[in-house]
């Protein structure tokens, strides 16, 4: 069976290369005679597989020791709690950017656990733009400043990073990381769900400025406390391995292609092709400001929506699969994260370019 281009927005398409070794290892990992699902996680083979994946992922992204890399449960909808909970106490004010619907999801789960001031919103607009930085209404002596650099949903991004000052930052990466490089000193915080970039649905990254691990309000539940984490090496319960493996296997792959320098120019390259397509077209058109165009998520709407159904059949038939936009806004969604190859976009685009023919 040969392999269909894979634009999900997540769980998303995993590199070949990956899956192979997968593959490979499933009957018989390491010689063991298990699959890495069946080994203990306090194994010392599986603790060199977490060790290795923490220094490759701490190599790509340039982490410091001053930061503590945790993989975690509970997707990056636990960490819209885990956040205030943890540097926030109930009477503190965290200021939120609401740019989409995932920025929107994570203030109101903080708001039930400490005080939230939306520093600026684009909802006016329908999310299709980033408010200007300098008219956002900061909080003095905020507990932190949180912003979705990518929003998966409406294909919005921040082509800057926020100037947070002396407040930590905290970043919603889910949709971005990995995806170029990052400066991780700008922030107190990163979390990001794997089902786009890292590996399989399961595990959480998160990355924590070690002062911070502090600031946790007394009483929390052990398996709420990121210092909790960070002194087990991740292992405070037992966590999915099988997740843990595969993206150790992701970080390798993308420390073969010459790291995140070189993942980024192809990325730039992907989204820039599939843009110029959509706008030099009178049939495709995309709703977001062109400064604020997501690299990872592209969504375009065809002229006539009564076509969306037949666009949709056509473009599985041809092998081009989960184009569908999401269900809160409708039209067509591309995303085309790291193991999207160039060769699927150029795909895509004959195919649009095709659909609009037919259609005149």
């Amino acid at each position: 069976m040969s392999r269909v281009f894979n634009f999900s927005a997540g769980p998303a398409a995993l590199p070949e290369p990956v899956l192979d070794r997968i593959r490979n290892d499933i009957p018989d990992w390491q010689g063991s005679g298990m699959s890495v699902m069946e080994v203990s996680h306090r194994s010392k083979p599986f603790i060199a597989v977490a060790e290795k994946a923490e220094a490759d992922l701490r190599k790509l992204l340039g982490i410091s020791s001053d930061y503590s890399v945790l993989f975690l449960q509970g997707g990056a909808t636990l960490q819209f709690a885990m956040t205030a909970l943890n540097l926030a106490g109930p009477g503190d004010t965290a200021d939120y950017v609401q740019t989409g619907s995932w920025s929107k999801k994570a203030l109101k789960e903080a708001a039930l656990h400490c005080k939230v001031n939306v520093a600026a919103s684009s909802e006016d607009s329908g999310h299709c733009h980033i408010p200007p930085e300098d008219e956002w209404r900061r909080t003095k002596d905020a507990a932190y400043l949180h912003y979705t650099p990518n929003e998966t949903i409406g294909g919005v991004e921040f082509h800057f990073v926020p100037n947070a000052g002396d407040t930590p930052l905290v970043a919603d990466m889910s949709s971005t990381i990995l995806s170029r490089p990052v400066d991780v000193s700008k922030f107190g915080l990163i979390y990001a769900g794997a089902q786009k970039n890292i590996g399989p649905a399961g595990i959480t990254v998160v990355i924590v400025r070690n002062d911070l691990l502090e600031r946790a309000r007394p009483g929390l539940p052990t398996l709420l406390t990121y210092k909790a984490f960070a002194e087990s090496g991740s292992m405070t319960n037992t966590p999915p391995t099988f997740a843990w493996y595969a993206a150790g296997l992701v970080f390798d792959y993308l420390l073969e292609q010459g790291g995140l320098e070189s993942v980024a120019a192809v990325n730039e390259r992907k989204a820039k092709k599939l843009y110029a397509a959509i706008d030099a077209s009178g049939f495709y058109t995309n709703p977001v400001a062109v400064d604020a165009r997501s690299w990872m998520n592209v969504p375009f709407i065809l002229a006539d929506s009564g076509l969306d159904g037949e666009f949709l059949a056509q473009a599985d038939a041809a092998g081009l699969t989960n184009l569908k936009g999401h269900r809160s806004v409708g039209g067509m969604r591309a995303s085309i994260y790291n193991a999207v190859s160039e060769a699927a976009v150029d795909a895509l685009i004959q195919f649009m370019q095709d659909f609009e023919k037919s259609q005149s």
